[in-house]
């Protein structure tokens, strides 16, 4: 039989992959954010995770299921991190803009 001379492509685990960088890596987790009124945590919640309905806080729109957002919390509360986490919030990405 011939032998075929047709480029076969690149096997996989070839040794020649991408490292992706850090704010790859990092994109989608929690960040911290300065607003006028103080610092605040900040975590996307992409659409795949976005289980429930949820008020926006900016709007007073409901955040439909399967709609990707944010949850925000106080990052310099005085009531301490765990006061601060029982009060996040879920925002609109446009409405959190513009707080």
């Amino acid at each position: 039989m011939p032998r075929s001379n047709r480029p076969r492509g690149r096997k996989p685990g070839s040794g020649d992959a991408v490292e992706p960088d850090l704010s790859t890596l990092l994109s989608g987790w929690r960040h911290t954010e300065s607003k006028r009124d103080g610092e605040w945590n900040v975590q996307p919640v992409p659409a795949a995770k976005a289980l429930k309905v949820y008020l926006c806080p900016g709007c007073s729109l409901e955040i439909a299921t399967g709609r990707e957002h944010l949850v925000a919390w106080r990052a310099d509360g005085v009531t301490g991190d765990a006061a601060d986490l029982a009060a996040r919030r879920h925002w609109h990405t446009h409405c959190w803009r513009l707080k």
